[in-house]
């Protein structure tokens, strides 16, 4: 058995980035392009601008995942972790700490404070995952920038700071990891699929009923379900959308049904999306989001438990399963 022991948060955090560009769809060049394309726009800003501007983009291609509070310094040997850590899981976390369970870090899957204010910016990498099933040009680039800048419009007017005044008030360290992890899941659902070639969409939920994040969630009534189409359909061409942040265009499933994508795979999808989908009758599989980023977070933490060993406390809907 490893000995049980800590890092600081930077490493922490640092590792978490690192991971996640490991995973990203983009590959490690298109991220290096990426971070290039912010480093020039950086270096042509007006000095009031450049002096506000989050440097951490310089070398963090994910908006989304930031140390939200605490000191990079801090030793980090217990983690509470879960999907959604806000002012309740850290005021959690803080009445736990009065029980004598020693806390280091609370972990948010979802993004908080300035990350979810702008974790949008993370939403361009669908755009190369669109790609990968021959759906690009300047017509699709086109729709996602006006799917960002709803998402944008919608961020603008929420109360980002608050979960991070909690953790400061109650001296927490606070760190949010999203792409990070959803990384991991795209990845992982890619290579699955690649490797077993499900002939029918009744075979990919079987895939998902094997792994057990998949397994709580239909104990919870969360489980997989194919929302269009039916389970003895053939899948066809199939896209896996698991990470990005958020959903990608309304109107990119004429585009898709151009290509010959016949099954989609995702975590989640809205009302506006399921309308527009059902038009072009591609079947739809859930996988499930609370289970999906789940996995996720436990795939992205294995790769950082075999640097140290780390206890993890699970919370808001995350269970930490070993692999």
């Amino acid at each position: 058995m490893r000995e049980r022991c800590g890092m600081n948060l930077g490493k922490f955090y640092k590792l978490i980035v690192e991971q996640g560009i490991k995973q990203d769809p983009r590959g490690k060049k298109g991220v290096l392009k990426y971070l290039k394309s912010v480093k020039d726009k950086y270096a042509k800003l007006p000095l009031a601008e450049k002096e506000a501007f989050d440097k951490e983009k310089l070398s963090n291609p994910y908006s989304d995942t930031r140390i939200l509070f605490g000191s990079p310094e801090t030793e980090i040997k217990t983690i509470m972790a879960g999907i959604d850590a806000e002012t309740p899981e850290l005021l959690l976390a803080d009445r736990l700490k009065g029980k004598d369970e020693k806390i280091d870090l609370v972990f948010s899957h979802h993004p908080q404070g300035h990350a979810r204010a702008e974790f949008y910016r993370v939403m361009n990498v669908l755009y190369d995952i669109l790609g990968t099933v021959g759906v690009s040009g300047v017509k699709i680039k086109k729709m996602l920038d006006e799917r960002i800048n709803e998402v944008l419009r919608k961020t603008i007017a929420k109360n980002c700071p608050r979960p991070i005044d909690a953790a400061r008030l109650l001296n927490i360290p606070f760190i949010c990891g999203h792409t990070v992890a959803d990384n991991f899941v795209y990845q992982y659902f890619c290579q699955l699929i690649k490797k077993e070639k499900p002939s029918k969409v009744s075979d990919i939920l079987d895939l998902l009923y094997q792994l057990p994040e998949y397994k709580i969630a239909m104990r919870n009534n969360q489980g997989p379900k194919v929302i269009l189409g039916k389970p003895s359909n053939k899948c066809g061409k199939i896209l896996v959308e698991m990470t990005g942040g958020t959903e990608g265009p309304k109107d990119i499933y004429k585009e898709l049904a151009k290509k010959k994508v016949t099954t989609l795979l995702g975590m989640h999808i809205s009302e506006e999306h399921f309308k527009k989908a059902r038009k072009q009758k591609i079947n739809i599989i859930i996988a499930g989001h609370i289970s999906s980023d789940t996995l996720g977070i436990n795939l992205l933490f294995d790769e950082i438990e075999k640097q140290k060993k780390l206890n993890i406390i699970s919370c808001s809907g995350f269970t930490r399963i070993r692999r």
